[in-house]
């Protein structure tokens, strides 16, 4: 059966192994799919961190040849919820130390949760969770 909803969100990137760290520190990702560009010069990974049927596409680029697309934020994010806050918060001390935190964290109770937002290697943004209520939304939706 072909693929059918929501299937992935493609970012560009510079540097492709730091990107992939990133996502499997963060996000619990891991590459699912990898391959080179048809000219050799840059490499495209598929991540997931295998829930669901999505992948975040990191396509690697040149900084300047063209010049790389704007990143995904300052709001404009991908959020992965966590296990529990103090998951939120073990992470949250980790990218401290890495010098990735963007801002947060924040209880913003429900629906939204606790939050906090994080810049991956090219300043796309990272949203990680605790206690938002997508699943319920979801679920009751019409």
């Amino acid at each position: 059966m072909p693929d059918v909803g929501l299937t992935h969100i493609a970012l560009p990137v510079t540097d492709l192994d730091a990107s992939i760290a990133f996502y499997a520190t963060y996000a619990r990702m891991e590459v699912v799919h990898r391959r080179r560009s048809r000219d050799g010069r840059h490499e495209t990974a598929w991540l997931s961190d295998r829930t669901r049927p999505f992948a975040i596409v990191l396509s690697e680029r040149d900084r300047l040849d063209p010049p790389l697309d704007p990143p995904l934020g300052p709001f404009a994010h991908l959020g992965v919820a966590c296990a529990s806050r103090a998951e939120v918060d073990r992470l949250v001390a980790r990218a401290r130390e890495e010098g990735c935190l963007a801002s947060g964290p924040e209880n913003s109770g429900p629906p939204v949760g606790y939050w906090v937002f994080l810049r991956d290697p090219d300043g796309h943004t990272l949203e990680l969770s605790f206690g938002q209520e997508v699943a319920q939304a979801v679920g009751t939706a019409p």
